[in-house]
């Protein structure tokens, strides 16, 4: 999968966070790196919709509640600059603050966002939520880089559909009994899906599909002949009825596999989002061989970016250059260089932040001279 406006996308998310322009010290946060637009959101101060980017406003400490119109996707979420599904379940929250450690030797949260996808016991969950927030886009598909829209209209209808349906929407159903459309039942969430349409309100896609009785009763088409503009004939009245029972949403039009990958993405843009909240003080240490002494870097937040809590670092030519000390509270690392001129050697500066599962690599590379 191609992400070709992350930068861009990194830089207007970073705009929004550390400023507020309602007059307040809240924050503005985001569901999602795209957005999922449409939401109806709730914290202990503030209520609000989700605008084109995803954007909500909290005060630090708070709370989220997400419906989509009088449903409710999840609840008693930290509020913080951004948040994914895999945030909205309680378990996988707790799941993902444990990190597993990678093939450098570095803890990461990335592997941990892997298994929480798969084959936990709170999976489902966050597949059953994701999927439904992805049929009921607009569009029946969604493209790279673009968010998730949940129009007005769509909402309308669903809260119009909701009092009337046979059984709960419970997203702690196995992912097929979710999902479930047969011949003799289909599942809360399909029937309601099958119940909204996705075209304005005039579009003969809302319309009830003809009856079979009705076109078995049309006449078809004459041959040779110019058909009589008042008729409905029997192949029109087919092909309407194919327009419009294509046309009706069910789950099996945002798969499984739809909603893993679209959640892959977006834990793909969030890290990159969080890692560029930081920066090494210095990109490149060139020093002389003949100069031992211990030397510094520093990780530097951009704007009020959460503090470092926890650090870790590792050289990756320890011929060429060693760690000496980690100060996670200072955010530094010392260290001195071992090789000889024209060797190259670099150090990989490993942290976490208060309030965030997210572990942040940043690399210097160390010429000695």
């Amino acid at each position: 999968m191609k992400y070709p406006h992350l930068i861009l996308l990194t830089s207007i998310a970073l705009a929004g966070c550390f400023d507020s322009d309602d007059g307040t010290d809240t924050r503005q946060g985001q569901i999602t790196p795209t957005g999922i637009k449409g939401l109806s959101y709730q914290t202990a101060s503030q209520t609000g919709t989700t605008d084109e980017q995803g954007h909500y406003r909290f005060y630090e400490g708070e709370q989220l509640q997400i419906k989509v119109g009088d449903l409710l996707i999840t609840e008693g979420v930290p509020a913080k600059d951004v948040v994914t599904p895999l945030e909205f379940v309680a378990d996988a929250r707790t799941y993902l603050q444990t990190p597993l450690t990678s093939d450098e030797g570095l803890l990461t949260h990335k592997l941990r966002e892997d298994q929480a996808l798969e084959g936990r016991p709170f999976s489902n969950e966050i597949i059953n939520r994701t999927r439904m927030l992805l049929a009921l886009n607009w569009e029946d598909n969604l493209e790279d880089g673009d968010g998730i829209d949940i129009r007005d209209r769509v909402v309308d209808q669903l809260n119009a559909l909701l009092p009337y349906l046979e059984g709960e929407i419970d997203f702690s159903q196995s992912i097929e009994q979710f999902a479930l459309s047969t011949d003799d039942a289909m599942s809360p969430a399909n029937v309601l899906l099958d119940q909204i349409c996705f075209a304005e309100e005039d579009s003969e896609l809302c319309e009830e599909p003809p009856t079979q009785d009705e076109i078995d009763a049309a006449q078809p088409q004459p041959d040779g002949e110019e058909p009589d503009p008042d008729i409905e004939y029997k192949e029109e009245l087919e092909n309407k009825r194919d327009r419009i029972l294509n046309a009706r949403r069910s789950l099996s039009d945002a798969t499984e596999e739809d909603a893993t990958d679209y959640l892959r993405r977006e834990l793909r843009l969030a890290s990159a989002q969080f890692d560029n909240q930081y920066y090494l003080k210095e990109q490149t240490a060139r020093i002389p061989a003949s100069d031992t002494s211990i030397k510094t870097v520093t990780v530097e937040p951009i704007g009020d970016a959460p503090a470092v809590i926890d650090m870790e670092a590792k050289s990756t030519n320890p011929e060429v250059v060693m760690v000496n000390a980690i100060d996670w509270q200072s955010s530094a690392v010392e260290f001195f260089v071992t090789g000889d001129s024209g060797q190259e050697g670099e150090i990989l500066v490993n942290f976490r932040t208060e309030d965030s599962y997210r572990w942040v690599k940043k690399q210097l590379r160390v010429v000695v001279q």
